[in-house]
This record gives structure tokens, sequence and C-alpha cells, in this order.
């Protein structure tokens, strides 16, 4: 079959490999019916060292089950499944709280080797506890909002249920990527009266509005943080989301974030330092929330609306390709000209 591989910064190449196959009775095999490239895979892509071993990428998808392990019990052929980002057993203490990400037998697929959803098909281990079943006679034209379910929009309603949005709340949303218009959109679902949407982009930006952004500010730094101060009153956000991982975006939300308040961070974190002193949170009782997403614990609220027309969280794949196409796609959202890109093997 054939799949995508990262060779080194910048290497993006789609080669044929091996089958998957059954390897342990809990797996499943899973052909893909869709994939995408996520923002976070722009970070190997920008700087993985030439020399090493090509990395399989991909921890996105939602396919059609092939075949099952003989110790599979929820799962059989034909199902339509969503594959979140975590492989997690679905029996230990960690994920019977829905905390997938502290999985005892934790994985993901960009530490599987031979795994990766930017392919034609997918060995997934532990198949009942990490993959979720779609009821059948779904309309194909759902594929693409089901797939953010995978990752970014449970990853953008994780950062408004981290950060206490409810209803008549006012956040702030920092970086207009799938992941932060995806919280504006959750944080819309979930009540939020104002909405701040910090990003740059005017495609992007206005896609927000129509998510639900009241305002939005295209200016960073200093500038960004006055301007948000000065549409909140002067106090700032008493919920910042932080959707991008850089040490400037987190920077910028400690500027926005209201004493008292919550910053939920949720983009990669490209950094291990970054100020909690006194100036920065303590003296303000600012809380630090968020961190990795357990997606798969939100699957069963947020489908629902995704299955009834009521939210379409698909509409931030603006490109759409087949496995040829992506190492263009790559270098495209690298560019910043495509948000985010579907792919269709």
């Amino acid at each position: 079959m054939r799949a995508t591989l990262l060779y080194g910064a910048g290497d993006v190449r789609v080669e044929n490999v091996p089958d998957p196959v059954l390897k342990l009775p809990t797996d499943a095999l899973v052909r893909v019916s869709a994939a995408c490239v996520c923002g976070s895979d722009l970070w190997p892509y920008a700087g993985m060292p030439a020399g090493r071993p090509p990395a399989r990428m991909g921890h996105e998808f939602v396919g059609v089950v092939e075949d099952v392990g003989s110790e599979v019990r929820t799962l059989g052929k034909g199902d339509l499944v969503i594959a979140p980002w975590i492989i997690s057993d679905g029996t230990c203490v960690f994920c019977l709280e829905g905390r997938q990400n502290a999985c005892e037998r934790f994985s993901m697929w960009d530490l599987e080797a031979e795994e990766g959803g930017q392919a034609e098909a997918v060995r997934v281990p532990f198949a009942d506890g990490t993959l979720v079943k779609v009821p059948a006679g779904v309309d194909a034209a759902l594929i693409p909002s089901l797939l953010t379910l995978s990752d970014v929009f449970g990853t953008g309603h994780h950062a408004a249920v981290a950060g206490g949005v409810a209803p008549g709340s006012t956040v702030a949303v920092i970086g207009d990527g799938a992941v932060g218009l995806l919280a504006v959109l959750s944080a819309a679902r979930l009540g939020a009266e104002r909405i701040v949407l910090m990003g740059r982009h005017r495609a992007r930006t206005d896609l927000g509005r129509e998510f639900g952004a009241t305002h939005v500010v295209s200016e960073r730094g200093a500038e960004g943080v006055a301007a948000v101060r000065a549409i909140l009153g002067g106090h700032g956000a008493p919920v910042v989301v932080e959707a991008v991982g850089t040490r400037a975006a987190y920077d910028q939300a400690v500027g926005v974030v209201r004493a008292g308040g919550t910053i939920s961070r949720v983009g990669v974190p490209q950094y291990e330092e970054a100020p909690i002193g006194i100036d920065s949170l303590f003296l303000r009782n600012v809380r630090l929330v968020g961190g990795a997403a357990p997606t798969r614990a939100y699957i069963e609220e947020l489908l629902p609306g995704i299955l009834d027309g009521t939210l379409a969280p698909g509409r931030v794949f603006d490109v759409a390709t087949g496995l040829d196409g992506v190492p263009d796609g790559y270098r495209d959202m690298a560019a910043r000209t495509a948000l985010k890109v579907l792919i269709t093997p």
C-alpha cells in the first residue's frame, strides 16, 4: 500500500510500504477513508534532522474496519470508525475516567513506527479502546466533520472545557489555525457571550466569525494585548485559549488574561520555560490549565451535533487531495496558504 513518510525537514514522500497485518488479538485493520495534515505535523516538517529513519505520518483518520483480532468485541468488518490521535486500552483507571491521554498503555500514531493515518490502511492497537464506531448510514458529506473529532475539534472543545467556558463567558482565543477556530466554535457552543479571536489571516478570521467570534484582533505583541484589553474594558479576558504552541503565543496569553482568570493552553508547546512567577501568574491568581486533549472522551458528546447538522467543524478543511498531493499539502500549510488539508487516499 501507499503511505506518507517524513525523511527530514521539508522532505515528505509518498511511498509503497508493506500492507498492515493483525499482530495481536486486540488489533483491527482499518481502510482509511479520510485523513489530514495537522498543524502539529508542521513542527517535525520544519525541523526534523536529515539522516534519521523516515517517520510515518498522520494521527487523524476515519475509515472502515476490514478485519479484527479474536479479542475485539465492539467492532466488526464494515464498521465506519473514528481513530483518535491517542491509542488507549479503554480499560485502565485513567481511560475509565476519560483521561485517555494518561492511559497506562498510552501510545499515539507518531510513536507507532509502522503505522500512520496518512496512508491507505492502518493497524489499530487496542481497537476496542481506541476506535469509536459511527452509526451506520452516515452521509459521506459528513466525513470531514467526523474526522475533526479525532483531534482538532476535540482539542478545541478541551480548551474551552478546561478553561471553564460557560453561558455568558468572555473568551479570547489566540491563533487562527484549525484548533483555534474550533475553540471558537466550542466556546460558542458552550454559550460564550463574547469571543475575541486573535489572528491575522482574513479568510480564517472570517470563518471564525461564522463559528461565533464577536471580535477579531489582528495585532500581535503589546499592540495585540492592548487591543484585546480595550475591547474588554481594560481588564482582559477571564478565559484565554492559547492554540498555537509558541512562546510568543504564551506571552500573549499572559498579557491578555484577566486577574483571576484562566489560560487554557492546548497548542503543542515548542518551549520548556515560560513565566509562571510572581508578576506573570501568582499575584494575579491566574490559573494555567489545558494540555493534551483526551479527544476520545469527547466524541460521544460532540458527535450528535455533527450527525444532525447543527455543527460543521469540517469547514476548517480548505484543501482536499489524494495521497499524491500530500507533499504539496505540507508545503501549503507551512506557507499558510492552506488552513488544513484533507486527504482522501
